[in-house]
């Protein structure tokens, strides 16, 4: 007796989510959004650079089981917009370049080395952790097929981004445009763009001021001329030459 194979049909789902939080605490939070943002802003006018954070990536068609969530990731080619996940097979096969990590205290040694080895095997380009309970920074460049570690990070400048990283004396990350302007913390953009309106809004203010006052100015010397106007007549009623 023959068995007929039973074949599913079922499309493969791909979740949008992990189920796992994006930071397991506020300092892990601010250094994503810190990373992210500024990528966003480095990138804000090339609309064939996607940024995404906490974005579930499947390299694999058909598997949804291999997967990561990197922090931060930059993929160069591809164009901006929202996506639930990032399907490779979907995205013409461009796998992101660049990738972030910020660690947490939770974070396991083996965990972050299955992290490597996936971003390593699925064609990253170039992989950054950051660890601010530690003030640690790390980086891998791929070489042929591996991703090798960076000698030295403090002054190293992405071969992709054309960001430069460093330590401050506080060990705080600090990234750098290309264009020598730092990446900013969004309470640094915030206090900014409030300062500037309030310029903006005294400029306003002191323009407004000057308009009033050349207007009384102005009329000033419409009341002045009628004035010199009624005294002329007068005088030429009373028979003077004023």
């Amino acid at each position: 007796m023959v068995q007929a194979m039973v074949i599913s049909t079922q499309a493969v789902q791909y979740p949008d989510s992990d189920g796992q939080p994006m930071s397991d605490n506020t300092r892990q939070f601010r250094w994503i959004v810190y990373i992210k943002e500024g990528l966003d802003w480095l990138f804000a006018d090339n609309p064939s650079v996607f940024v995404a954070g906490d974005l579930l990536w499947y390299p694999v068609e058909g598997d949804n089981k291999t997967r990561q969530a990197p922090d931060a990731m930059v993929v160069f080619g591809r164009p901006k917009g929202d996506r639930g996940s990032y399907r490779q097979w979907e995205e013409g096969d461009v796998a992101p370049q660049v990738v972030f990590e910020v660690l947490s205290p939770g974070n396991t040694v083996p965990e972050m080395s299955r992290k490597l080895l996936f971003y390593e095997r699925f064609g990253v380009e170039e992989y950054y952790l950051y660890d601010p309970d530690r003030f640690d920074l790390a980086g891998f460049v791929r070489r042929d097929d591996r991703l090798d570690p960076v000698d030295a990070m403090q002054g190293w400048v992405s071969p992709r981004l054309g960001v430069r990283f460093a330590l401050a004396d506080n060990g705080d990350l600090v990234l750098v445009r290309p264009d020598s302007l730092p990446f900013e913390s969004y309470q640094a953009v915030a206090r900014r763009a409030e300062a500037e309106r309030l310029q903006t809004q005294m400029a306003q203010q002191e323009t407004q001021m000057a308009r009033q006052e050349a207007e009384q100015a102005q009329q000033r010397a419409q009341v002045a001329e009628q004035r010199a106007e009624e005294l002329t007549r007068r005088l030429q009623e009373m028979g003077l030459e004023p």
